[in-house]
């Protein structure tokens, strides 16, 4: 028995598999826009796209988280624009009722207002909330909006705001 081998048909064969292979490499890179498609195409660099795609969305995150503590710092300014404004009335209404000339009702009216301004201050403290929380009523110690390393070290709000110059690094 003899066993006879076309090896010239083995190396051409063996060859187009070789071709095929990389044109299907080449077509797929074509087709998703990708220089890697699987760890096979280059296991460092798709770590490495892995990684960096980790931080872009853990940044996304953080980027709503802070416009969520913007959006929350500025339902909070907009209670204490009211309140700044009852106040101001408050202190117009007790300048007035240190005028000499006013009679006991008068005084009495003015009292009255100024009762009704305290409610109402009380009132907007008691309801001024963001996403069901409570900003101006004491109850807030300290919250972080955003803890993300590369974008800001935290975003704070606290009921105690001590007087300084603040900024905020991005």
């Amino acid at each position: 028995m003899r066993i006879n081998h076309n090896i010239p048909a083995l190396r051409s064969h063996h060859s187009l598999e070789k071709t095929n292979n990389q044109l299907d490499k080449t077509l797929q890179r074509l087709s998703t826009g990708l220089r890697i498609n699987r760890a096979a195409d280059d296991a460092a660099g798709l770590a490495i796209a892995n990684k960096m795609q980790t931080q872009v969305r853990g940044l996304k995150v953080a980027s709503r988280n802070s416009l969520d503590g913007v959006s929350l710092v500025q339902t909070a300014e907009g209670a204490l624009n009211e309140v700044q404004a009852m106040l101001q009335r408050m202190r117009e209404l007790s300048i007035q009722a240190a005028n000499g000339t006013l009679a006991p009702e008068d005084r009495q009216a003015i009292q009255n207002e100024v009762g009704q301004l305290k409610e109402e201050i009380t009132k907007t403290a008691e309801l001024t909330e963001f996403n069901k929380i409570k900003l101006l009523n004491g109850q807030i110690d300290r919250r972080s909006f955003s803890d993300k390393e590369n974008v800001a070290k935290a975003v704070f709000v606290s009921d105690t705001v001590l007087p300084s110059n603040y900024s905020l690094k991005i």
